[in-house]
């Protein structure tokens, strides 16, 4: 059951990073901004971070059919793999009483059916945007809520970070 009195003891966030691309080289310098704000403004903040891969591939099309094209395959690594991982060993060690899930990754539905079943531990789960959640993931939650976009849009990191001169960049 969900209780409006949990304290925020940790905010473990996972990510990867990004690669430089032909089109946009500065990304990997954005992102590095980024998380830097991040830890500025939320000195709690455990960053996990797991890596993007890219390489070729031949993808068949859909018309005309036999034929394929090549492409360039970006696939995250890690950052499921990460979560689940962290959400297990913290549940094993009693590090939390609830946790809070912010992802629609059916990937992580093993880990949380385990830690319901095995631990016990209150589980909740954010879903960003108008989506639907998961049904393998709400199985094992505890509650579920939808993050809406005007509250995502309420909770961008200031324009000034308080007590820094790291200031939002155009774009991130």
């Amino acid at each position: 059951m969900l209780n409006l009195h949990h304290t925020d003891l940790k905010i473990k966030y996972f990510t990867a990073r990004v690669e430089s691309r032909e089109n946009d080289p500065g990304k990997p310098q954005r992102q590095d901004f980024y998380l830097l704000a991040l830890r500025a403004h939320c000195q709690d903040i455990e960053i996990i971070e797991g890596k993007f891969r890219t390489r070729r591939s031949s993808l068949p099309l859909v018309e005309p059919p036999h034929r394929k094209v090549r492409v360039l395959r970006t696939e995250e690594k890690g950052s499921d793999v990460n979560l689940a991982v962290h959400l297990l060993n913290d549940a094993w060690r009693d590090k939390y009483d609830c946790a809070v899930v912010v992802s629609n990754d059916s990937d992580l539905a093993t880990a949380l059916r385990l830690v319901r079943e095995q631990r016990e531990k209150c589980l909740g789960l954010m879903t960003p945007g108008n989506r639907h959640p998961s049904q393998d993931l709400t199985e094992y939650a505890n509650f579920h809520r939808n993050i809406r976009r005007n509250l995502l849009e309420c909770s961008q990191l200031p324009d000034l970070i308080p007590g820094t001169n790291i200031s939002k960049p155009e774009e991130w």
